[in-house]
């Protein structure tokens, strides 16, 4: 029992990993701009896929990293990634059981969610305003759901994580 709660967080901070450096990695300034946010979108597998393991203080401690990663506000991501992983660990039950396309509607409004918290504290700071770009990342990290799902379960399932 303890060697699978070792090997199902080793496997958790190695996908987080290559989530991060996907997150800051730049292939070009249109690939920047339709970035998604990978490591919510690991995030929220994890808390589908493992509830009990992996939870609000692990994506806050990741967003917290994430903040430092990206040079963000402090606490910005940590907020938004608690807030995901809880709407995310509150519904998994109900998320194993949807069809892959209301997943992606979940994923959807969560990366929207977090678009929009971003937008706001963006615009409190420098006074933005709204473009076609702000729906960049939520649009593509909506449409690669289905990949990461997929690859991940299958990282899950080769290991013999339960």
């Amino acid at each position: 029992m303890l060697r699978l709660d070792v090997l199902a967080t080793a496997y958790f901070f190695v996908t987080v990993g290559a989530a991060m450096v996907l997150r800051v990695m730049s292939w070009s300034p249109l690939m920047d701009t339709l970035n998604p946010d990978w490591i919510v979108l690991v995030l929220i597998y994890w808390s589908i896929a493992l509830p009990e393991r992996f939870g609000v203080f692990s994506a806050l401690s990741i967003g917290l990293l994430t903040d430092v990663l990206t040079g963000r506000l402090l606490g910005q991501y940590a907020l938004i990634y608690a807030l995901i992983c809880y709407f995310s660990i509150n519904e998994h039950r109900r998320l194993r059981q949807f069809p892959m396309l209301q997943q992606c509607l979940f994923v959807f409004f969560c990366l929207l969610g977090q678009q929009m918290i971003i937008f706001g504290t963006e615009s409190m700071q420098a006074g933005n305003r709204l473009s076609l770009s702000f729906w960049y990342p939520v649009l593509t990290g909506t449409l690669v759901w289905p990949l990461v799902f997929v690859v991940l379960r299958y990282i899950r399932v080769m290991a013999r994580i339960v």
